[in-house]
């Protein structure tokens, strides 16, 4: 029943959306390993998680280079026996028009959000197999849908509903469900960052004219994250406030 004494890694924990990602699955029994490349901030998170009475784990890693997330998994087993849930949340944001993206910041997000989701799949996914339980939620964005001025971001999102949907086939027969949450607007660092014109014209798009709440994302994060939720795999759970139909 729910995730109680489960094992989650949560990356890019160390603030925003994946800090409340943590601390949800944290408040409902799950021992959760903060992963962020900023290391004040992933154990800032941890410390507060501990003080209100759960069990955290600080753990520094580039999630797009393969020793260090496989020294990050491996820490985490030996931390808490086992990993049972992977949510890979950590992105990057380099926006700008193809014609002027320096092709640097194509390979950042790239990198990022797609071989970092891939290397930390690949780290968990044998663990998950030989024990026959799993949940790996990734996080994507509606900008998978495309987005002028995202052609880095979009790509990467879209390959991860890509990568989603492969995973989901191929480890279905292992007990490992592989879903998607894809946020929209959320109440978090990166949208506040954007400027008041461009975040009114967003909200004003969508059918719900607020922005979203970190604890949206979290709640949708929890649901796959369920050991009852067995018999749902390959989705996307859209947090958008409905934007995606318009």
């Amino acid at each position: 029943m729910g995730i109680a004494g489960r094992t989650a890694i949560v990356t890019g924990a160390g603030n925003g959306i994946g800090a409340g990602i943590a601390a949800k699955l944290a408040q409902n029994g799950a021992a959760v390993v903060i992963n962020d490349i900023n290391e004040a901030d992933a154990l800032k998170v941890a410390a507060e998680i501990k003080a209100s009475g759960g069990r955290a784990l600080a753990v520094k890693a580039d999630i797009t280079r393969w020793e260090e997330v496989k020294a990050m998994v491996d820490e985490t087993v030996r931390a808490f026996g086992t990993v049972d849930i992977l949510v890979n949340n950590a992105g990057a944001l380099r926006d700008n028009s193809i014609l002027k993206m320096p092709e640097e910041d194509f390979d950042l997000v790239i990198g990022t959000c797609l071989k970092g989701s891939w290397l930390c799949c690949k780290a968990v996914l044998g663990h998950m197999r030989a024990q026959q339980f799993g949940r790996i939620v990734n996080i994507t964005s509606r900008a998978w849908l495309g987005n002028p001025g995202q052609s880095n971001y979009s790509a990467a999102k879209a390959g991860v509903v890509g990568l989603t949907y492969a995973l989901a086939l191929e480890f279905a027969p292992h007990g490992v469900t592989v879903n998607i949450v894809a946020p929209g607007f959320i109440e978090a660092p990166m949208a506040r960052r954007l400027p008041p014109e461009i975040q009114e014209k967003v909200i004003n798009a969508q059918p719900i004219k607020r922005p979203g709440r970190i604890l949206d994302i979290a709640n949708a994060v929890l649901y796959f994250c369920d050991e009852e939720t067995s018999y749902v795999t390959g989705q996307i759970l859209y947090v958008d406030g409905g934007r995606h139909v318009v």
